[in-house]
Parts: C-alpha cells; structure tokens; sequence
C-alpha cells in the first residue's frame, strides 16, 4: 500500500529527490531565475515546469500564501490519498490525526512544499544582509525551520460540511513554529485577529479576511503563527469575498506541523 500511495504521489508531485538541497546547480541557473515583483509578489520558475506564486498577506508578519500551489490534478490524486487512508470512512468521522511518522503522500507533500519555498527566491533574500531588516515580508519560510528534520511529523485533516467552521484560535504550544494548511474541494475565508484584540460591542476587533482556494496553501510563522488568531465563520449560506459569493461546499483541509521535542 505505501509503495503505491508513493508512486501516485510522485507521479502527481514529481520526483523530490532532484536538487533538494537548496544549492544552486552551477551549470542550471537559469532554471531558479526569480521574476521578484514590485507588488511584494515572488515567482519562481519551478524545476517542475511550473509557476507558483507566493504572495505575502502585508498586514501580517510570516503569513504567506500560494493560492495555485497544487494543480487540478494533483487536488484529486491527494484527496484520492487520502480516502485510500481510511481515515474518514465513516459518515460521522470528520477528523484525523496522525503523530510521528507520517503516511507516504504527507511527506510527499511536505517535499513538495520545502522544494517551492527553496524555488521561490526567498534563501538569497532572507541571507542578504542589507535587505534583512527592510524587507522582512521576503523572508517566506526562516532557514531554521526549512532545513529541521522532519519538517513536519504531525497532521490534521479535516472535513468540513457546508456552514461548517471554526472558532478562532491559536494552534497549541506542544507544535513548534512554522504551520502549512491545504485547502481541498471548496473555497472559504479564513480571519486573522490579532492575540489580545480588545473586543467591544461598538467597535469589534479588526479582522484580516484570506481567501482559501482549493489548491492553496498558507505558511504560518512568527508572529503570524503565535500573536494571531485565525477563524472559518461558514454560516449557511454564501461567504462574501470582495463583493461576491461563494458558494459553500464539503472542503477538506490539510495542516501539516511539528511536535516540539520532550527531553
């Protein structure tokens, strides 16, 4: 079963063992040339033959989001992945979790997102000593988190039905720093409030809407891991995002971490 689910996994992701370690062949270069914008907007061209594009979320410190970061294709033979898993055989069963060592399309999947944040120009950014401190929002994933082993040994997928959410919340304090969220099948805004945010009756807390498409993925570290909330209020009915409405179906999302080490 796990030499299958990888051969579906690397057919749909390609082969993530090339040029995985972040150094820059010298006979390629031109293959990791970054087009950097001047709306804060980085987009590499991937050794995978396509383009992803990470844009930083402004108002918050280490939020970044790469809204075509799985193909249409690669969408349905992870859902496929998945339910191959069992996990979610039941009609009523709409949460899973997995601790330590992950199934084979999850770390498949984790490879896949360290490659595009390597790809994405951020490492020559973030090493750049006179750009460090002016241009923080170039810092798309810190080296440290990037380069631990495993980058992530904890995942959560969840189901949700149409008018399904959840509260606001900040992800528990046994998971380390740096979160990635996959967003499968339906679109859904996500809100940031800041930790703390005084609440009032006549002025509620500023919120930052994100729009989740499917395909998406968000990277959360620093502040925008620990000093903000995050929240899906899916009421049925439509969600609104920039004047429009979209229509609320089954999404799955999948969030992927790191347990903090126990001495």
């Amino acid at each position: 079963m796990e030499e299958e689910l990888k051969a579906i996994l690397k057919e749909a992701f390609g082969d993530s063992s090339s040029d995985s370690d972040g150094e820059l062949p010298e006979d390629q270069p031109e293959r990791f040339q970054v087009n950097d914008s001047s709306d804060g907007m980085v987009k590499p061209h991937s050794i995978f033959g396509d383009t992803h594009i990470w844009e930083p979320i402004k108002e918050i410190n280490g939020l970044w989001i790469c809204s075509d970061f799985l193909s249409a294709d690669q969408q349905s033979t992870l859902l496929s992945a998945i339910e191959k898993e069992g996990y979610l055989s039941g009609a009523s069963h709409n949460q899973a979790m997995r601790f330590g060592d992950l199934p084979p399309w999850a770390i498949e999947l984790s490879q896949h997102i360290r490659e595009n944040v390597l790809l994405s120009g951020y490492f020559s950014d973030y090493m750049d000593l006179a750009r460090r401190d002016s241009g923080k929002e170039k810092c798309l994933f810190p080296p440290e988190l990037l380069w631990r082993e495993p980058l992530f040994n904890q995942l959560i997928v969840n189901i949700y039905q149409p008018g399904e959410g959840i509260c606001a919340h900040v992800d528990l304090m046994r998971f380390e720093d740096g979160i990635a969220i996959i967003s499968l099948e339906s679109s859904c805004v996500m809100h940031f409030s800041r930790v703390g945010a005084e609440v009032s009756d006549l002025e509620p807390p500023a919120k930052i809407p994100v729009l989740l498409t499917p395909g998406s993925v968000i990277l959360m570290w620093g502040e925008a891991r620990y000093m903000w909330k995050h929240e899906i209020n899916r009421k049925p009915g439509f969600q609104n995002w920039e004047g429009r409405e979209i229509e609320q179906k089954r999404r799955t999302s999948v969030t992927l971490r790191k347990l903090c080490q126990t001495e």
